[in-house]
């Protein structure tokens, strides 16, 4: 009996620890998927931040703006080829999370700037970034961060699919 208790006592701290990289937000119909940043040189001055955007409603939605305690700002960004060069720049209107789509950011395409950074990110660290949504509003949400470097497959517990389409439509489905 007692080795029951044993297993049982394992196999609840292995389900807590998997939870505990696995997290997840919602507010309203949209649910945010595993927030996460990389860790970052001392003297860097910005950071990506990189999650998914599921919209289960009826109505689009956009991700206008945010702010965070270890930073002086932060913007909503695309990366882009232009003339055969990679090119990041702020999306002035936000980004729209339309009804019934996943909005994937990931590394290299649509994620969140951390600009002017207020101290350097640690790998393990949980920061602290409040998301703005035009008619959602805000939501507090906790970056897991990552190694530096980290191109976000070690977050891809088989649902965010960090790496693959930026941007994928399930109003037909």
């Amino acid at each position: 009996m007692r080795i029951l208790q044993i297993v049982f006592a394992l196999g609840l701290t292995l389900v807590a620890l998997a939870g505990a990289h696995a997290h997840g937000y919602r507010i309203g119909e949209i649910k945010i998927g595993h927030p996460w940043t990389r860790a970052t040189p001392p003297a860097a001055k910005v950071a990506g931040a990189f999650m998914t955007f599921t919209n289960e409603g009826g109505t689009a939605d956009r991700l206008i703006g945010g702010s965070s305690p270890v930073a002086e700002k932060v913007e909503i960004h695309t990366m882009e080829v232009v003339d055969g060069i990679m090119k990041m720049r702020p999306l002035a209107d936000g980004l729209e999370v339309p009804a019934g789509a996943k909005v994937e950011l990931v590394p290299g395409s649509f994620h969140v700037m951390l600009i002017g950074l207020k101290q350097p990110i640690a790998e393990g660290d949980m920061v602290p970034l409040t998301l703005t949504f035009e008619k959602g509003g805000d939501i507090e949400v906790e970056l897991a961060a990552d190694k530096m470097g980290a191109g976000g497959k070690a977050h891809d517990h088989g649902s965010h699919g960090h790496g693959e389409t930026k941007k994928t439509d399930h109003s037909t489905h």
